[in-house]
């Protein structure tokens, strides 16, 4: 996975959403693919939204705890329905004192992991904040696909799955628990978001 740390939005302007094109004069030949997908992460720090993307991205976990300063950006190349795409991943600091650097990476996500640690109930209490908090900074969450992850499994939790599942179905997001350390339903939670972005894109193109 491609990876830098992003500290300033004006320096460091997201990538466009691209389409490869005909060239001038040329017909088009049929649908553009595709070329790439914003994805943020959302959630209290220390949660593990970073290793749960380092997991998917380099299938590796650090157990030792190193907070994101600010935003942290990487770019992962798969394959959804035969089309090659590049997730831009926008990983965003849990922590207040980032909250001015965070707040200019809401614009133009096209899907989101809203992540809680099952064994602290305080990070599944602030989830509705940060929905808050994106709603403010430009993102609906009705407009995009959201998976709630209630993450750490592997952990004595204090969250039940039918408590994190009902509060994922309430809003109408897709719900995943899953572990960073073991690996646990990574795959399948990114697949799953993946294939509704890519097709929501698609539809709107």
């Amino acid at each position: 996975m491609e990876k830098r740390k992003v500290s300033s939005a004006a320096n460091n302007p997201p990538p466009p959403i691209a389409s490869s094109g005909s060239r001038k004069g040329a017909e088009p030949s049929g649908p553009m693919p595709i070329q790439r997908v914003k994805i943020i992460s959302m959630g209290s720090g220390g949660c593990g939204k970073s290793c749960i993307i380092k997991r998917y991205c380099e299938d590796r976990f650090v157990s030792k705890y190193i907070a994101t300063i600010g935003v942290d950006y990487g770019v992962k190349p798969v394959k959804i329905d035969g089309t090659d795409v590049r997730v831009n991943f926008w990983d965003l600091s849990g922590h207040s004192e980032f909250f001015e650097i965070r707040n200019e990476f809401y614009k133009d996500a096209q899907g989101c992991i809203l992540v809680y640690d099952v064994s602290i109930r305080e990070t599944f209490e602030e989830l509705d904040v940060w929905l808050a908090e994106a709603t403010k900074f430009g993102v609906n969450p009705r407009d995009i696909p959201i998976v709630v992850c209630g993450n750490k499994i592997d952990k004595k939790r204090v969250i039940s799955e039918d408590e994190g599942r009902q509060y994922a179905s309430n809003r109408g997001f897709l719900y995943y628990e899953t572990s960073a350390a073991s690996g646990q339903n990574i795959m399948e939670m990114f697949d799953a978001l993946f294939q509704i972005v890519y097709r929501r894109v698609k539809s709107l193109s």
